[in-house]
């Protein structure tokens, strides 16, 4: 398992852009940077915009398109993200609750999904 930390690179399959993740090190502990566990989902704060979204769901989108006469119309990224990552490790725990690690997945609930392009670090500390 690859530990995620502040740093990764996050993609979201109606995004246009990557995006990087950030965790709050008040709460967490420190790998080469802050290790990140399955509750940093939230918008603007650890998960930021993907650039524009494509999400025909997203009611930015729907507007544009709208207002575009029907032409599908990308419009301002602002994730909506409500659940944790999954699957998470539950073999490992940061501030209590499972790990981030590089499998897991955030759904968005205008329809994407999130993935972690790059860790943030790519060597595990062995004490």
């Amino acid at each position: 398992m690859i530990q995620v930390s502040t740093g990764a690179t996050l993609a979201c399959s109606f995004g246009a852009a990557p995006a990087v993740l950030n965790v709050n090190p008040a709460r967490t502990v420190l790998a080469a940077t802050p290790a990140a566990n399955i509750m940093d989902h939230v918008p603007l704060v650890n998960i930021p915009p993907f650039g524009v979204c494509l999400a025909p769901a997203n009611p930015l989108v729907i507007a544009a398109t709208a207002a575009a006469l029907g032409v599908p119309t990308p419009a301002p990224c602002i994730p909506s993200t409500a659940a944790p990552w999954v699957p998470g490790n539950p073999k490992v725990m940061i501030a209590s609750l499972p790990a981030l690690s590089q499998s897991c997945s955030l759904s968005c609930m205008w329809g994407g999904v999130i993935q972690i392009l790059s860790p943030g670090q790519v060597k595990a500390n062995h004490g």
